[in-house]
């Protein structure tokens, strides 16, 4: 995430105006000085006590400040993903205004009109993570010019929320037509399509209806096995994924084969058809219309094997 004009790494800036407002005060005390007017001394006085108070509000109010990130929507790599943020104002005295709050994992600055004294709210945000897997935010930078617009005063707030993201999805360049010669040829002669004659056989997967074990088989090999008619052939997908990585291959060739894999995955769900991943210690399967979040969840979590 490229880094904004205005943020740094110190606790309190000058702005703009802030520096014009000090050369101003400086000059008026001089002017006091050389003239000995008692008018331009209270002017003087004045001037730093409203500048001794913009730096003491804005410090008072972003101390008492409480954050906590609420729920994110399903979170994909290198997509914006839909959360909020709520914060909380625990001081009897100060009203925040216009905090700014900037983070690696928000796809944009989140701006807070207002939080006040004994108070919370809850914004909107929009979070941003590059790769798969679990993402660790535990940290937020909380900006704020209130009340004068002198100093901007920053405060690191520390956040706990892991989130798991899931496998980049790639740009679609065609890829559908795999799926066109499945659905809609039911009635096709010698193809998969709809009818209660027996097409293949599998191993039982989670999900699997008890109605479809083929008990004869099931006994004479000592495992479940599931009868697959012609129509669920028809309306199927089986992904296969190795984690094994030979060595020389680069991460990013490994992420891009994950990429790939989940979007195979992501289309066929779309199409409605059911969708079985196999990887090396588990089967996972999504039946038609239902959720396949527990198989992009997997393929987060996949790590490379050597």
């Amino acid at each position: 995430m490229s880094q904004h004009p205005w943020e740094f790494n110190g606790v309190v800036r000058l702005t703009k105006v802030g520096t014009t407002y000090i050369l101003g005060t400086v000059i008026l005390a001089i002017a006091a000085i050389n003239t000995g007017n008692n008018a331009i001394y209270i002017a003087v006085t004045l001037m730093l006590g409203c500048l001794l108070l913009s730096g003491l509000a804005s410090q008072r109010g972003l101390k008492h400040l409480d954050l906590e990130i609420g729920s994110i929507d399903e979170a994909w790599a290198a997509r914006p993903a839909t959360g909020s943020l709520r914060v909380r104002n625990r001081s009897r005295i100060w009203n925040v205004r216009d905090v700014v709050l900037v983070s690696d994992a928000l796809a944009a600055p989140v701006l807070v009109p207002l939080v006040p004294g004994r108070g919370n709210v809850t914004v909107k945000a929009a979070f941003l993570f590059a790769r798969r897997g679990i993402a660790h935010v535990n940290r937020i930078d909380a900006y704020t010019r209130y009340p004068f617009g002198f100093m901007l005063k920053k405060r690191r707030m520390r956040v706990e929320s892991d989130v798991v993201v899931y496998p980049r999805i790639l740009a679609d360049h065609g890829t559908q037509h795999r799926f066109r010669a499945i659905v809609g040829e039911d009635s096709v002669s010698g193809r998969p399509g709809a009818g209660s004659d027996i097409h293949s056989f599998r191993e039982y997967v989670r999900g699997d209806s008890l109605r479809q074990v083929h008990w004869k088989k099931s006994a004479s090999l000592g495992r479940w096995i599931i009868k697959q008619h012609e129509a669920d052939v028809g309306r199927s997908l089986h992904v296969v994924v190795d984690p094994y990585r030979p060595h020389g291959v680069s991460d990013d060739a490994f992420e891009e084969m994950i990429a790939e894999a989940a979007t195979l995955v992501h289309q066929a769900a779309g199409f409605g058809l059911d969708v079985t991943l196999s990887l090396p210690r588990v089967t996972l399967r999504a039946r038609e219309h239902e959720s396949a979040a527990p198989l992009f969840r997997a393929l987060a979590l996949l790590e490379g094997e050597h």
